[in-house]
């Protein structure tokens, strides 16, 4: 999201750099993909990175690095480029990037970083393939179990019961995640079926949704306002599911069990779709709302 290598260790990669100071890296081949397009209402960043992980496939970029290019990527938030970068593993990616924009600036600036150079690709720079999209017919995306690159849209898996919403996480628990929701959920209920669990991903950002009234509007709802977190995306507490449970979430995985138990059910989507849905008690387009 900031034109910077970034990238996850394991355990064992993690031991070896408290032992040693060092860890090391094959140079990844690069993926370029192309962007163009105004998303339309009610589509998300989210939307587009499930897309992308469902054309490429869940090891379609395996230890590749994609570059992310493009009229739409230029016009994203840091908010939604961070959503997309985080999400790049989902199809075996060893990093995302993106050339920053006037928003990444901006943010920067705000938190006094100034000093810094920006690296762009090289005019002649070669890409082991390229891929193309344009957003401007893309509708609200859903990863259904047990992948992220089973994706469907919106409206083929609408009316899909479910028992349990999460919002929140490393993927969209951020302020404009939260804000989005609150638009859907404002002057409506969350259905008597559902708990809706919301985890901010910082105090920072909690502050500020209790400041901007969007706690409230939660609150009002009746959805479950939760300390910042991971919550039950890896399966450890607040929101664990049994048997039989199914779940639209924002968070980033939804193998089998991931959430709780083996005979269980994540569906993965934008924050806006899990708002709309938590409010029905089915997989809802908020479109609709």
């Amino acid at each position: 999201a900031f034109g910077a290598f970034s990238t996850g260790l394991g355990a064992t990669d993690l031991a070896m750099v408290y032992a040693t100071g060092k860890t090391w890296f094959n140079v990844p081949e690069s993926l370029k993909i192309n962007v163009e397009g105004q998303l339309g209402r009610h589509v998300h960043s989210k939307d587009l990175i499930l897309n992308i992980i469902k054309t490429l496939g869940s090891y379609g970029g395996t230890y590749k690095s994609l570059e992310f290019h493009g009229e739409t990527i230029d016009n994203l938030s840091v908010d939604a480029r961070m959503t997309m970068t985080n999400m790049v593993i989902e199809c075996g990616a060893k990093n995302g990037i993106m050339i920053p924009n006037k928003s990444t600036r901006e943010y920067l600036a705000r938190r006094g970083i100034t000093d810094y150079t920006i690296t762009k690709p090289d005019k002649d720079a070669e890409y082991e393939k390229t891929y193309d999209f344009d957003v401007s017919d893309l509708r609200p995306q859903v990863a259904c179990p047990h992948n992220v690159d089973n994706v469907e849209d919106v409206d083929k898996v609408e009316g899909t019961g479910i028992n349990q919403a999460v919002l929140g996480s490393c993927t969209n628990g951020r302020y404009e995640d939260l804000e989005q929701a609150a638009e859907i959920l404002k002057n409506h209920k969350v259905h008597e079926d559902v708990q809706l669990l919301i985890f901010p991903a910082s105090r920072k950002i909690y502050r500020k949704a209790m400041e901007n009234g969007l706690i409230q509007t939660f609150l009002d709802s009746n959805a479950i306002v939760c300390n910042p977190g991971c919550g039950p995306c890896l399966g450890a507490h607040m929101g664990v599911m049994t048997d039989e449970m199914t779940c639209i979430s924002t968070t980033n995985r939804n193998f089998l069990g991931r959430m709780g138990s083996a005979k269980s059910y994540v569906y993965l989507s934008n924050p806006e779709v899990v708002a709309a849905s938590a409010i029905t008690g089915e997989i809802t387009d908020p479109r609709n709302i």
